[in-house]
């Protein structure tokens, strides 16, 4: 090769390493500042300044490049920078498993939502003695550990049928007594908290509720187990976020539910996102449930879905089931009755068993 090509790849490579050095430099002040800024409670992005760092580049540049080629390389400068800042404050985040490695067990009565897989059934509502003592006894009788029934229903139409309130939770509690299972329903106001954790043993946190962020802290206060369901348009980085309330006020106890999302398909009642479920397993440290019910509304995918999520590693397995569906007071399509729950258990239950453990 032409000799004087090498001497100027040679003085190429030289500043090369010049500007890395440089760039490692800045990325070490940028992430003390982002230090400082996150102790401060202050953003990191701050557009004001980086028009002016922008506007004086541009301003003492004599070419060869052209403005708006300085612009576009230092904007990817900045992302860059943003980045690492970002980065850093994520290992603090309790959610994470930067802060905690090792997977977190909630134990709750007989069942721990951690240590192998569990199944959560039991009605949409809670409307009478006989439903939910037969439920349970069945349900009971099949293994499952954790019982699910509301008491206080969210519904669309506020002329719905909004659940029992106390009596409802009385009510679940005896049947969740009897037969020696957990009991876990909804809580929907700042207000109740107080008197749904005299019953219940796990507070659940709904889908249209996973951004009340006054309920969230004071589930938290509360030192009950937390289930929190996905909201129905939520990104993975809100759950975690609404997560984090509840682990800010010194409660460990959280479970992650994915209740499938809203999306454009008209077929299913949601759109189940496996991989936000295994995502949530991969970057939190906290158990991870799928409820197969509200993600599909549709009983003939429950057991497809629900061994999809067991095999990718789930905790635990979420569905709504009830003596008779037909005469349900909410949502009698998608909850199955005890001879399909027994054909979806019948679908899933190798994957319900623990793997051997190596060795």
């Amino acid at each position: 090769m032409e000799p004087r090509i090498l001497e100027l790849r040679g003085e190429i490579d030289r500043i090369n390493r010049e500007l890395l050095n440089l760039l490692s430099e800045r990325a070490r002040i940028a992430v003390e500042i982002g230090r400082i800024q996150t102790e401060l409670g202050i953003r990191h992005y701050d557009p004001v300044r980086e028009e002016k760092m922008l506007a004086y580049l541009t301003a003492e540049n004599d070419g060869p490049f052209s403005d708006g080629a300085i612009k576009k390389l230092f904007k990817e400068i900045f992302k860059a920078t943003l980045a690492l800042e970002e980065r850093q404050d994520e290992r603090k985040f309790l959610y994470s498993r930067d802060a905690k490695p090792e997977t977190t067990q909630v134990k709750v009565k007989n069942a721990v939502f951690g240590g192998g897989p569990l199944l959560v059934a039991g009605p949409c509502a809670i409307e009478s003695q006989e439903q939910m003592f037969q439920t349970a006894e069945f349900l009971a009788a099949r293994g499952v550990k954790v019982l699910r029934g509301g008491a206080f229903k969210p519904r669309t139409s506020p002329y719905a049928f909004q659940g029992l309130g106390v009596e409802g939770l009385k009510l679940g509690r005896a049947a969740a007594d009897r037969y020696g299972m957990a009991f876990v329903t909804e809580v929907m106001d700042t207000r109740d908290i107080e008197v749904v954790a005299r019953y219940a043993d796990i507070l659940q946190i709904g889908a249209r509720n996973m951004h009340n962020f006054a309920l969230l802290k004071e589930a938290g206060r509360s030192h009950m187990p937390v289930l929190l369901k996905r909201g129905l348009s939520a990104t993975v980085e809100e759950w975690f976020y609404a997560a984090e309330y509840v682990l800010s006020q010194g409660n460990g106890q959280v479970i992650l539910a994915e209740r499938g999302i809203r999306t454009y398909e008209k077929w299913t009642r949601n759109t189940l996102d496996l991989s936000g479920a295994v995502l949530a397993k991969q970057l939190t440290h906290l158990p991870v449930m799928v409820d197969v019910t509200h993600a599909t509304g549709r009983i003939e995918l429950m057991a497809p879905l629900a061994r999809a999520a067991l095999a990718a590693g789930v905790d635990a397995v979420h569905v709504e089931v009830h003596p008779n569906p037909k005469v349900a007071m909410s949502d009698n399509n998608q909850q199955m009755d005890f001879a399909q729950f027994d054909e979806f258990l019948s679908r899933i239950k190798g994957l319900l068993e623990p793997a051997p453990k190596e060795g």
